[in-house]
């Protein structure tokens, strides 16, 4: 093992600064800024397997694969298929912006992207009650074809149009565990569980299919941070600390808690965002919970300044 160990889960939006910076071009300069912090922090002496976000780029990949289905009767993209094409993808951008800022500081670290299969249970509740948008907004027409011919759930999305929804399961297994950890002992920088993981089930002889799931990328770098002996989790988020009741008059910053606090604010449901700060403030506490010594929230450009007390929310144990 080479020195301490650490996981980084970046959001796929913190990929896309802006409505007009959506292109690779900008996506790859947008890594370019995450990744000089992530080599900030490796030249401090840390190991890291990043976990990153996908949601914008897997709607991309949809929307271009739906039109071009429509136009050019071109097959269309599952879902699963989608998350490989953007692992690939960003990892791409993530591993050639890394080997350049290593090369600039006279770093001898090796990269590699591992295309991340995640295992969910075939009976997690979520499969009762798909959540998780995708896609592009349909016509109550098109949507009802989808339904009846390819078995879509699909839902009324505050007058706007129709939307594809798919489960969001828990994570169970990172399947490719064994080579991610052979990787991390040796040293290596290791880019993995990209989107949360390609979700896939286990059948009756162990043999794994990919299904159309959304695992949420920071419960999937939560298992991957215990699973490879992490000693620190970091989510890398679009605000610098959690505050409590955040955008009201009473907002509060904070500094940081204790298992215990996170869970008691968790539990008042008033605080954290469902579908923003609440998955992440879970991620650490299960992390913790699961034998991980530290969680830090911040925004990239603040890492090295949390990692060294000055900023961010720490979340410990006890």
């Amino acid at each position: 093992m080479s020195g301490k160990v650490a996981v980084i889960a970046i959001g796929g939006n913190s990929l896309i600064t802006g409505k007009e910076r959506v292109s690779m071009e900008h996506q790859y300069q947008a890594v370019h800024e995450t990744s000089r912090h992530i080599a900030d922090m490796i030249e401090q002496g840390w190991t890291v397997a990043i976990g990153h976000g996908n949601g914008p780029q897997v709607g991309f990949v949809l929307r271009r694969s739906e039109i071009a289905h429509r136009v050019e009767g071109i097959h269309e993209v599952p879902l699963d298929y989608c998350g490989a094409d953007t692992q690939g993808a960003t990892g791409y951008a993530l591993q050639q912006n890394l080997y350049n800022h290593f090369l600039k500081r006279n770093l001898d670290k090796p990269v590699a992207t591992i295309i991340t299969q995640v295992e969910v249970d075939a009976n997690d509740p979520a499969f009762q009650n798909p959540s998780k948008p995708i896609g592009s907004f349909m016509d109550a027409e098109e949507a009802e074809r989808k339904r009846t011919q390819e078995g879509w759930h699909v839902v009324e999305d505050a007058g706007r149009g129709w939307r594809r929804v798919v489960p969001s399961p828990l994570p169970k297994r990172v399947v490719e565990e064994p080579v991610i950890k052979h990787l991390i002992n040796a040293g290596a920088c290791v880019i993995t569980v990209g989107g949360g993981g390609i979700p896939v089930v286990a059948d009756e002889n162990g043999e794994l299919k990919g299904i159309a799931a959304v695992i949420d990328k920071d419960y999937a770098s939560s298992l991957l941070a215990n699973v490879i002996g992490a000693e620190l989790l970091i989510i890398s988020t679009a605000v610098e600390k959690v505050a409590l009741n955040f955008g009201k008059p009473n907002e509060t910053w904070l500094d940081s808690m204790t298992v215990e606090e996170a869970k008691a604010y968790l539990a008042e449901g008033t605080h954290f965002a469902k579908g923003s700060m609440a998955p992440k403030i879970q991620a650490c506490i299960w992390f913790l919970e699961r034998g991980g010594k530290k969680a830090i929230i911040t925004n990239p450009e603040n890492i090295t300044r949390a990692l060294n007390g000055e900023t961010g929310t720490s979340i410990i144990g006890g």
